[in-house]
């Protein structure tokens, strides 16, 4: 169990254990595992060996008339010249590209499904600004079809998130992109969670027509500073519990659960923030509490504080050209994603759409294309980090998928041409080394109940 997990189950434990510190001759009590784990299972997959690619390792490297071998739903080799076992499938993908699998890492699928009816609207608990005890996953639908036509567009592994009409949003998790009958069976194994905040319009908006505060951006930031000093106070409470010092446990919260597990380095904060004065508040108010933020989400004025996120080490997740839909995304330009890159910070392309979500790559060739047109030299190799690579680090799962090479999870997209062309597709999409998506093969195109008449 990863370490962040590990800490989590031992304090379970302990809250569920504390009444019996005085009784030390009882039986001690079993660990009690962690609730709503994954039970995701890999499908099953043989050796193969696909030869002849253009391959982006999704680490800056390519390699032309390249060869990928996997086998256990690992990868064992890549390179100009791999060999393949005794009964491995071998597969000639010439003219075709290889990548990493795509990773989202802003996806409302499952949380706000199709059909889009009122019904099936669950993404955004707007009973409180700070809703941080809610998890995306209690939301999750497996069967929305938008899973299935991700799959299409080469989307491997995606983050849920709660919406954005709060302070605190709640848990997000990271899917596996696999059909399942339940949301634990497509939990990525090991992946941390993160927390949706949001700043900025929404929550001011929200609260604001209902009479209630926050009303205005100072209301918003006097939020979070009065919610992380709670946290603080649990968070010492049971450290205090811990240490022997005090055997009188505080109530279980779950709302503080969350916003503890942040403070412990255990669940990532995922930060909906458009402007940059904002986000430059966001990052004062995380130096205040002592908690990072791994990424801002939409950031559409990135680019004004590439350097601060540079040196604070925090992705900005964004848009190709989506801008101007309101006041506080009106001055986007389409070269912020590569000149976040150029500043040495971490750039990502994500989604938050249902329909970009199906067309990752093309976001990420507008993007390389206004590189390009402005004098920022970006070539495939690297932009497809942005899809990849980076999206994976701001998961927490980049020691899992998001690269080729040895060790990794066999998570990799087989394009009919260059994935940054308008004109190429999805060939060929595999999981763990089983192949779960195949555009000339019916019998590899999941299918679910209400995926007839989806575009």
């Amino acid at each position: 169990m990863p370490e962040g997990r590990a800490k989590t189950a031992a304090l379970l434990v302990l809250l569920a254990t504390a009444g019996c510190a005085a009784t030390p001759d009882r039986e001690p009590v079993a660990p009690t595992p962690a609730p709503f784990a994954s039970t995701y299972r890999a499908l099953p997959s043989r050796a193969t060996l696909l030869e002849h690619a253009t391959i982006l390792t999704g680490d800056g490297g390519r390699i032309d008339d390249g060869a990928i071998l996997f086998d256990q739903g690992r990868i064992v080799a890549v390179g100009a010249n791999v060999a393949a076992p005794d009964g491995a499938t071998i597969v000639d993908v010439t003219g075709r590209w290889i990548t990493p699998g795509l990773i989202d890492v802003h996806s409302h699928l499952g949380v706000y499904p199709s059909p889009a009816v009122e019904a099936n609207s669950d993404g955004n608990e707007m009973s409180a600004p700070n809703t941080a005890e809610v998890w995306a996953e209690h939301s999750v639908w497996p069967q929305d079809p938008g899973f299935i036509t991700a799959l299409a567009g080469g989307i491997t592994t995606l983050q849920i998130l709660p919406g954005s009409a709060n302070l605190f949003g709640g848990r997000s998790v990271t899917l596996k992109n696999v059909p399942a009958r339940t949301t634990q069976a497509m939990k990525f194994p090991g992946a941390p969670y993160g927390l949706k905040m949001a700043c900025g319009e929404n929550p001011k908006r929200v609260y604001g027509k209902k009479g209630a505060a926050p009303t205005t951006r100072m209301g918003n930031v006097a939020g979070y500073r009065s919610a992380w000093i709670a946290a603080q106070k649990y968070q010492r409470d049971w450290e205090k519990v811990r240490s022997g010092e005090s055997d009188e446990a505080p109530e279980r919260n779950l709302q503080l659960e969350t916003l503890a597990g942040v403070l412990a380095g255990e669940i990532l904060v995922h930060n909906h923030c458009y402007r940059a004065d904002e986000m430059a508040t966001m990052l004062d108010l995380a130096a205040e509490f002592g908690y990072r933020v791994t990424a801002f989400h939409h950031a559409v004025e990135a680019y004004k504080v590439a350097d601060l996120l540079a040196a604070s080490d925090t992705c900005a997740a964004m848009w190709a050209d989506w801008w101007g839909f309101k006041i506080e995304a009106y001055d986007g330009v389409r070269e912020n994603i590569p000149m976040v890159d150029a500043a040495g910070a971490c750039a990502i392309v994500h989604s938050d759409s249902e329909v970009g979500i199906q067309r990752l790559n093309q976001e990420a060739a507008k993007a390389m294309a206004a590189a390009n047109r402005a004098g920022i030299p970006i070539d495939e190799a690297r932009a497809i980090r942005w899809l990849t690579a980076n999206p994976a680090r701001a998961l927490g799962i980049a020691d899992q998928t998001g690269t080729l090479a040895a060790g990794m999870m066999a998570d990799l997209v087989v394009w009919s041409g260059n994935p940054f062309s308008v004109y190429s597709r999805a060939d060929q999409v595999y999981i763990d080394g089983a192949r779960v998506y195949d555009r000339s093969d019916p019998a590899r195109q999941p299918l679910a109940d209400f995926s007839l008449g989806q575009p």
